[in-house]
């Protein structure tokens, strides 16, 4: 088998990605496995991503349904689906039931060959948040770019503390430029990968090579510990950044709301 083919072989292995990303999104408030077939995570925040369902598996959709609403009545929540993950009738069925899509989200892996090398803007540090007042700092980057606002930090910070790292090791991270805290991202490393989460940057920070080097500085840390593939779901304009770095679309979510 060529390098070429080895790269592909394992960027296109979802199974491990999927595992991976159920990992992540139930440490925000859930008490189900990662191999359950109905799995659901609710952070309480007030935003559709924060609080879902992540696959359906061998459940009638009808009782799925009302497990779900009952689990995240007064939240705003979203339904994800991939093929690979839940039965393949699933997106059909949710559509019969009145669901609306309301969008798609790209799966993006990477091969890791070494440490990738972009340079930190000046002025610029990045580390990781390893104190109470450090997840502070993380948690008080993300919720405005994500359509909270910073009336929501004090809620969002008491989540990330209680994160409890049952299905994942979870390393966060801010760039500071001075003494504010201007983006954050998270590395998520279970099922075989690493996967890349809650990256966010202040509005008046965008566009100046901060989110690429924070990105950069999660990717290095993967290789540190030896994982070979990096997952992610990401925004179009994450997307580019993303590319840049050597990722690739290797499959989609498809995202409902009941």
């Amino acid at each position: 088998m060529t390098s070429s083919s080895l790269d592909t072989e394992l960027i296109n292995d979802l199974p491990p990605q999927l595992a991976n990303n159920r990992a992540y999104w139930l440490g925000w408030g859930s008490d189900d496995d990662v191999l359950s077939d109905l799995p659901i995570y609710r952070s309480g925040l007030p935003q559709g991503m924060l609080n879902g369902v992540l696959r359906a598996r061998d459940v009638n959709i009808d009782t799925a349904i009302q497990r779900a609403r009952a689990a995240l009545d007064g939240t705003s929540w979203l339904w994800w689906y991939n093929p690979a993950d839940s039965d393949p009738g699933v997106a059909d069925e949710l559509l019969e039931r009145g669901a609306v899509e309301v969008g798609t989200v790209p799966i993006m892996a990477a091969r890791l060959r070494g440490k990738p090398v972009v340079p930190l803007p000046q002025g610029v540090r990045i580390e990781q948040a390893r104190t109470a007042s450090a997840l502070k700092a993380f948690a008080s980057i993300y919720p405005v770019p994500n359509g909270m606002t910073t009336a929501d930090v004090d809620a969002t910070t008491a989540v990330e503390l209680a994160r409890n790292g049952r299905h994942e090791l979870q390393l966060r991270y801010v760039a500071w430029l001075g003494d504010v805290p201007v983006s954050c991202g998270a590395l998520s490393i279970s099922n075989g990968v690493a996967g890349i989460y809650n990256m966010a940057t202040v509005a008046e920070y965008e566009r100046r090579g901060i989110a690429a080097a924070l990105a950069a500085e999660l990717l290095a840390e993967a290789h540190e510990q030896g994982i070979p593939v990096v997952t992610l779901t990401a925004s179009p304009r994450g997307a580019r950044i993303y590319q840049r770095l050597g990722f690739q679309n290797v499959s989609e979510y498809r995202l409902f709301k009941l």
